[in-house]
């Protein structure tokens, strides 16, 4: 969308691609990031980390910036980038140490407005961003002669990436008041895809709508004087069936060669140009530049731009539950935190968080900035059709690279280099049939890349996710129980519900052996008394059953709790003892402490009138599930 025109565009440009990929980076970090159920810190010793995390980052930006080579240009910018990606480092060590989701978890309201706890979350990696600029500002007006207060200086740099984070805050806000709509109908419409599908097209209406203006705004760009380049520009508009309002874009105090195009609707739609691009350029080569804008729109490069972005949502979101499900359902994940005693809860966070984050760094380096280099030369090769010939551009881009320091050769992931820009429009020159081919070249690969996305969504939608799931669960449930077991050894609640996991795994032997743990650390808890009384009375596997145990068990968790289930493995107790009228004087009392499981209990009866203990044991019945309330 913008050019690269000079040595400080030529920094500038790929910080704002880069800070388009750090901010979503710090997005997904946030949004990935679990809220723990007890913070690892108290309220005070977590700000105290957060304060001590905030003084290392500003240490760290102040021993960058003191180097030489930061009192350049080139230099600025390369410490600038450098700090946003340390920044990230540390806004992860505060979101993991100081459980920020967790204290900022009040800012929701009751859970009502989850979108300002995340907004909250962008606030905080600002905070660091903020200490780069408040150190950088004296830097930034040894190479720009400008002098700013570090509140202005903040001030300005957050405008500038406001626009990158607006439209997820914007859809962040309206998803939480659609979600206050009292209307089930609503809530099942946008929990389906075609709620994700109305939710992108509600994307798309913004951006085309308000984002223009917006951004038009906060980035201080005021009209074009009336005069005769105005009036002549405006005239090459309308020549090639064109319009857009013509701004100056003050951008790095107007010192960029750069200009861009936003918006696709006409009177929303805005070409930017920086007060050095003007200056600096024949009209010739303003017209050549105006080409290039005029066909990133007719080529519909912005509408392509929103399709890619919307793509990985898409494709993220539907691959995010299955890639957890399928990745937990392998043995390695359970190796490690039963070999690095890893908490379960990190294990998952890790598991959806690491792969989707991987992906989307690869996706926009290289899918999008693949695209995006190939739009930007299509833009280039608009030229021919608008003048005939691409003198005037190459002539521009020489001057820029000659200006900038010989910089023709220096590669680009998202423009391509200036000799790569300059060479394929030389082969144009000589042969036109190389502009269709690079048309078709475009169309091609945005085919290939409708087709792959539909493939992977219909490869997604084959991952047995229920299936994954139910095995997940079982598994993480374990592993959360063996850690909670490991992290308070004391606590019976933990080997209790071990043993009842893995009674519905048929697992009896680990039951009884977790049985057996949990009662000697609470001999008067009538619910492990309860389940291992059950255990020994109807265990699949012979060898284990007890039945005087399960007796003794069960008269005293009756005796202790005498509730319903509990005095019907007590009268179980009885009949499997051959205590036929205590089992039956069990069951009725059952039946009067739990009158709702009255069928139940009057069949129990019945069978203990007509069949014998011992014949079930033979029969290898009653099975072995689990006995506890409900």
């Amino acid at each position: 969308m913008s050019h690269a025109l000079s040595e400080i565009q030529l920094r500038s440009i790929p910080l704002i691609y880069s800070n388009l990929l750090i901010f979503l980076v710090a997005i997904f970090l946030f949004s990935m990031n679990t809220m723990a159920e007890e913070p690892l810190l108290s309220g005070w010793s977590a700000l105290t980390v957060l304060v001590l995390l905030l003084a290392g980052y500003d240490v760290t930006a102040r021993r960058l910036f003191k180097t030489p080579e930061a009192r350049t240009s080139a230099g600025y910018f390369k410490v600038e980038k450098r700090l946003t990606i340390i920044a990230l480092l540390f806004f992860m060590a505060a979101l993991y140490l100081c459980d920020a989701k967790y204290y900022l978890a009040v800012l929701s309201f009751g859970n009502r407005f989850p979108a300002f706890v995340n907004i909250s979350g962008l606030a905080l990696f600002l905070l660091f961003l903020s200490l780069l600029w408040r150190v950088g500002r004296v830097n930034y007006r040894h190479v720009f002669g400008r002098n700013y207060t570090a509140r202005e200086f903040i001030a300005v740099n957050v405008k500038a990436n406001l626009p990158i984070v607006l439209p997820w805050v914007v859809l962040s806000l309206l998803s939480d008041l659609a979600a206050l709509v009292p209307s089930p109908a609503l809530h099942a419409f946008l929990a389906s895809e075609w709620g994700d599908l109305a939710f992108f097209m509600l994307f798309l209406f913004f951006v085309l709508l308000f984002f223009p203006p917006l951004v038009r705004r906060l980035w201080d760009c005021t009209e074009l004087p009336d005069g005769p380049l105005k009036r002549h520009l405006t005239s090459f508009c309308q020549k090639q069936g064109f319009s857009a309002g013509l701004y100056i874009w003050p951008l790095f105090e107007g010192q960029a060669l750069t200009a861009g195009v936003m918006g696709i609707v006409p009177g929303l739609r805005y070409i930017l140009l920086t007060p050095a691009i003007i200056e600096t350029m024949s009209v010739a080569e303003l017209e050549a530049i105006m080409a290039h804008e005029i066909g990133h729109v007719k080529k519909g490069h912005l509408l392509l731009y929103a399709l890619l972005i919307g793509g990985f949502s898409v494709f993220a979101a539907m691959m995010a539950e299955p890639l957890v499900y399928l990745l937990l359902s392998r043995e390695f994940f359970y190796s490690l935190m039963a070999k690095g005693h890893v908490s379960p809860e990190t294990v998952l966070t890790l598991a959806g968080a690491v792969p989707l984050l991987f992906f989307m760094v690869v996706y926009f380096r290289y899918i999008f900035g693949y695209f995006i280099r190939n739009f930007e030369r299509q833009a280039d090769l608009h030229v021919f059709s608008v003048i005939g010939n691409s003198s005037a551009l190459i002539q521009a881009f020489e001057k820029i690279a000659v200006l900038s320091g010989n910089i023709r050769e220096q590669p680009s992931w998202h423009h391509f280099g200036i000799g790569e820009r300059v060479r394929y429009l030389e082969k144009c020159e000589i042969n036109q049939e190389y502009i269709v081919r690079h048309d078709r070249k475009v169309k091609l690969s945005l085919l290939c890349y409708v087709l792959a996305l539909l493939l992977a969504v219909g490869l997604v939608r084959q991952i047995p996710t229920e299936q994954l799931s139910l095995q997940y669960e079982e598994r993480f449930a374990e592993a959360i129980l063996l850690e909670k077991a490991r992290q308070e050894p004391e606590k019976a609640l933990w080997q209790r519900l071990l043993g009842d996991l893995m009674i519905s795994k048929k697992m009896e032997r680990k039951a009884l052996e977790a049985y057996d743990k949990a009662l000697n650390l609470e001999p008067a808890n009538p619910e492990i008394m309860n389940n291992l009384a059950w255990l020994l009375l109807t265990s699949a596997d012979i060898a284990l059953r007890d039945p005087m145990r399960a007796l003794n068990l069960a008269r005293t968790a009756a005796a202790l709790q005498p509730r319903g289930y509990i005095l019907d493995t007590l009268a179980t107790a009885y009949w499997a003892n051959g205590f036929i009228e205590e089992a039956i004087a069990s069951e009725r009392q059952a039946i009067f402490s739990d009158p709702g499981q009255r069928r139940y209990y009057q069949a129990q009866i019945e069978r203990f009138r007509n069949q014998k203990y011992e014949d079930s044991v033979r029969s290898n019945s009653p099975g072995g599930d689990m006995k506890s309330e409900g």
